[in-house]
């Protein structure tokens, strides 16, 4: 993520820096950044966050699908090749993800096939504040949803995402 900022200095950063510093916010997305710039000045971070998670519920469903897909599975083949963006590698770390037993990693990677293979993008989940058993219940819980249920729900997951990573970006 880049350095920590405050909202003021964002409000004048010029369009390609401002998308530069938020483009890592929606996991390999700039495109929400590039969506909102042009709303500034943002008040409050609040703002700045709900303009972003507007940015991608007005987005085609076709678009918030490819949201969807930019993420990468949990302790899934990113993990283990060392290509999650640091944010990522960060999050699942601090959920216990990278210190799964061989068990637990089976059993997710089981998981995570079921999820993609029923809904079609890797299971979602705001890990913050989660560890690795509560993970793996609500991939449990979760592969019961209907598709429609679910997209909105991975949405709703993706927006504390980068609700908690925008918080993290800013000084206070």
């Amino acid at each position: 993520m880049a350095a920590r900022l405050s909202l003021d200095e964002l409000n004048r950063a010029d369009e390609a820096d401002f998308v530069a510093r938020l483009g890592a916010i929606y996991e390999h997305s700039p495109w929400v950044a590039e969506r909102v710039v042009a709303a500034r000045p943002f008040g409050t971070r609040a703002a700045l966050a709900a303009a972003m998670a507007d940015a991608v519920a007005a987005a085609s469903d076709e678009r918030k699908l490819a949201l969807l897909r930019a993420h990468p599975e949990l302790a899934g083949k990113e993990a283990s090749a060392g290509t999650l963006t640091s944010d990522s590698k960060r999050e699942q770390a601090g959920a216990g993800l990278a210190s799964c037993t061989r068990e637990e990693l089976a059993r997710i990677g089981d998981l995570n096939r079921a999820y993609r293979d029923k809904f079609g993008f890797p299971f979602i989940i705001a890990v913050t504040g989660l560890d690795k058993h509560q993970i793996i219940a609500a991939m449990q819980r979760r592969l019961d949803h209907t598709p429609g249920d679910e997209f909105a729900t991975a949405l709703a997951e993706v927006d504390k995402i980068a609700r908690i990573r925008l918080d993290a970006l800013f000084d206070d």
